[in-house]
């Protein structure tokens, strides 16, 4: 088996960090190679995860923060609108009431002339 440091795809930066130029579709030399690979992509994809959960910590007072303003200001809308909302149901009760009381008079008025139609 070839390590890798003594492959040409394998290259070290002067900071110590290693680097891969291989393609898992064209240049592996070994079933090992393969296997080195898919566990390089793995560490990548942890360490991005990890960096994005680190942003997302320090995101997180900041969205509990403006949260907490946008239910104060959301409250505050229910509260500035709420006497909308009193009236118009006043409004449906005057209007339901006035409609049953016309009704009650379009029934009596069609029983009256029900009654003048039996005497034919």
């Amino acid at each position: 088996m070839i390590q890798c440091k003594d492959c040409e795809y394998f290259h070290r930066g002067e900071d110590g960090e290693i680097s891969f130029e291989c393609d898992p579709f064209g240049t592996v030399k070994e079933p090992e190679c393969l296997a080195k690979w898919q566990l390089i992509k793995i560490n990548q994809m942890v360490a991005s995860y990890q960096s994005t959960l680190r942003y997302y910590e320090k995101l997180a007072p900041m969205q509990e923060k403006m949260f907490r303003i946008m239910e104060t200001e959301m409250d505050g809308m229910s509260e500035a609108d709420k006497w909308k909302v009193h009236d118009d149901d006043e409004d449906e009760d005057e209007d339901h009431d006035d409609h049953d009381d016309h009704e009650d008079n379009d029934w009596d008025k069609h029983d009256d002339s029900d009654s003048s139609h039996d005497t034919w």
